[in-house]
């Protein structure tokens, strides 16, 4: 669905986007993540064919961002930060006119603004001027006009933003219910617990250039390590020289819990357990140590600008 090969985009002296190769198949959320400036709106940008490569191609639902700019708009949705709703307009009316713009039919058009509508909890407000919504209201129906023309491609720019936090709870199912074997989905986001809760691959960019791709897992044991797990003691023990099998060794450890890595769980950790009762300490619980896209997006940042990219499967 979307497809990109050494996308560039160069401000005269600006390389604002440096040579981004990406693959979103259908039924795939790709999150892309960096920190402001670093590319993802104009990345955004080109995928809409608002603005032009530099150098570099995107096809979109297999058309060309550059050859076929009608196709490519009429094949995606994009919610931006700045919405450009309309405040004169009550909701339904600007829904309705959206519709108009995408060629809908009157029948299709206004029963799809009364679904979404319905979907986002906008119905009773539907005749109301947008320029008296609150911002989470006007959030979701920016994202009501993104739906509107059922796109096989969704490109949401901080979707959540400035959501309460039920509202934001409903973009995400929304988000989540949207995934199909016709749609592909990129969301730019700063929010990464909701990056890691929707996204099947994550894309980190920073200075305009992809450092580094791949599922949330792979990445993690790329960037992380292999998994950790914590045994957790019923008494305070001198752990300080305790030896684990298997070669392992306790990474970190306090009064009454211990730490340690192994590639192979399902293999050692019922070893490790057996030793430690059979060493008379009282085990309570064993458990794999939660690891958040915050600690991989953190370790990724501080890869040296130029090294190679990261691509994790």
């Amino acid at each position: 669905m979307i497809v990109t090969e050494g996308l560039s985009k160069q401000f005269d002296s600006f390389l604002a986007v440096d040579g981004v190769t990406l693959q979103v198949g259908a039924g795939e959320v790709l999150a892309l993540l960096g920190p402001n400036g670093a590319g993802k709106t104009t990345t955004v940008r080109m995928l809409t064919s608002i603005l032009r490569p530099t150098s570099g191609w995107a096809r979109i639902a297999g058309y060309d961002v550059v050859g076929q700019p009608t196709k490519v708009r009429a094949s995606v949705g994009v919610l931006t930060e700045q919405h450009g709703l309309y405040g004169r307009m009550p909701a339904f009316e600007y829904l309705d006119y959206f519709g108009q713009l995408y060629g809908m039919d009157l029948p299709t058009r206004r029963n799809r603004a009364r679904q979404l509508l319905g979907e986002f909890n906008l119905a009773t407000v539907e005749q109301r001027r947008i320029g008296q919504f609150s911002q989470g209201m006007r959030q979701k129906l920016a994202l009501a006009r993104t739906l509107l023309h059922n796109p096989p491609v969704l490109l949401l720019d901080e979707p959540t933003s400035a959501m309460d936090p039920e509202s934001a709870r409903l973009v995400r199912d929304a988000i989540r219910a949207l995934r199909s074997a016709e749609r592909a989905i990129v969301i730019c986001t700063h929010n990464l617990a909701e990056a890691e809760e929707l996204a099947d691959m994550i894309a980190i960019i920073r200075r305009g250039k992809i450092i580094a791709q791949g599922s949330p897992d792979a990445l993690k044991h790329s960037l992380l390590g292999p998994p950790e797990y914590q045994v957790r003691l019923g008494s305070p023990q001198n752990l300080r020289n305790l030896k684990l099998p298997l070669g392992l060794k306790v990474s970190e450890w306090g009064p009454d819990w211990l730490r340690y890595q192994t590639v192979h769980p399902m293999q050692e950790n019922p070893i490790v357990l057996r030793s430690l009762l059979d060493q008379g300490l009282p085990v309570v619980s064993l458990e794999e140590v939660p690891r958040s896209l915050e600690q991989v997006y953190l370790q990724a940042i501080k890869v040296p600008q130029g090294a190679e990219v990261l691509r994790a499967e």
